[in-house]
């Protein structure tokens, strides 16, 4: 069991998502950052899809109850066991009564805690991720607060204490680069404003606004230009996590994980290979959007599907 001594913000159970509900309007929900996620688990093995806790901010306190191995991947964060500093993408064996604090987030935005037991919450619409608009799955459809416990199952010691190596750490510093692939409504736009589209070796660079939650990333900028002839708006259609939508004003929102239709124009879709990055984005950072095609999409996203399966393999 562990007890949350103090929350940091926006502490969540999370999970791989879910899946197959995008008809009736409910969203994934998912964990922002999948490899994070991915390599949490595998540090304290636990199940591909088990639910761990997704973090934002500083000052997250834990009393472990019982004996047990956690993680902690995901943003770069300066953290204590019983005081003594430990290491991140690492597994880190506490004692009994043992009190954690993340003290601060050094590089990134979310972090992510697993541990050598199963969090033992119940599972709705297939999914133990927690949906903050409609109030449901995680702990109590509610974001973590202090006094909560957490009873975990299964608990078991994982084999040895394994380190991610730097190699397998994606660098979160910006600017962030997110390549994109041309979306549905490119055209609605002028040809100098979307330029970056049709040469691949231009860019555009925005900067992320304060108005950044797991429903989007809202950026500032140069505002895209609509054509004179151009709608402002589409008939809205479904929504997928990464689309790059433009309101009237001209300023990009990326949608992340907790809507499922959309009503302004596509210009694009963020690479999956980029996805995760996406996650760490801080309010003030500088984001720059590169177009590559479908083909250069997908061997991206093999190469990282065939990395961490090498690694995990290897250990």
């Amino acid at each position: 069991m562990i007890e949350v001594l103090s929350p940091g913000f926006l502490s969540i159970v999370v999970d791989r998502g879910r899946q197959g509900y995008g008809h009736i309007g409910v969203p994934s929900s998912r964990e922002l950052d999948r490899h994070a996620s991915a390599m949490a688990r595998y540090l304290v093995g636990i199940p591909e899809d088990a639910p761990l806790i997704e973090i934002m901010g500083n000052d997250l306190r834990l009393r472990i109850l019982e004996e047990m191995t956690f993680a902690i991947t995901g943003a770069r964060v300066k953290a204590v066991l019983d005081g003594e500093p430990l290491r991140p993408w690492s597994a880190v064996h506490a004692k009994k009564g043992g009190v954690l604090r993340v003290a601060e987030v050094l590089e990134g935005l979310r972090y992510y805690m697993a541990f050598s037991g199963v969090i033992d919450v119940e599972p709705v619409m297939g999914s133990s991720t927690t949906n903050l608009e409609c109030t449901f799955g995680g702990f109590h459809g509610r974001p973590l607060m202090k006094g909560d416990r957490i009873t975990l199952r299964d608990i078991r010691e994982p084999v040895g204490l394994l380190t991610v190596p730097e190699t397998m750490i994606p660098s979160m510093r910006e600017p962030h680069l997110i390549r994109v692939i041309s979306g549905p409504e490119a055209d609605y736009f002028s040809p100098g404003s979307v330029r970056f589209l049709a040469r691949r070796k231009e860019t555009v660079l925005f900067k992320a606004t304060s108005r950044l939650n797991r429903t989007g990333i809202r950026l500032e900028g140069e505002p895209l230009m609509f054509r004179d002839d151009a709608e402002r708006s589409i008939i809205s259609e479904g929504l997928l996590p990464g689309t790059i939508q433009v309101p009237p004003d001209g300023h990009p929102i990326i949608a992340l994980a907790e809507r499922t239709v959309g009503g302004y124009a596509r210009l694009a879709t963020v690479a999956d290979a980029d996805m995760d990055a996406l996650a760490q984005i801080r309010p003030g950072d500088r984001v720059v959007l590169s177009s590559i095609d479908i083909a250069e999409a997908e061997r991206l996203w093999r190469a990282g599907r065939d990395a961490l399966s090498f690694y995990c393999k290897k250990q």
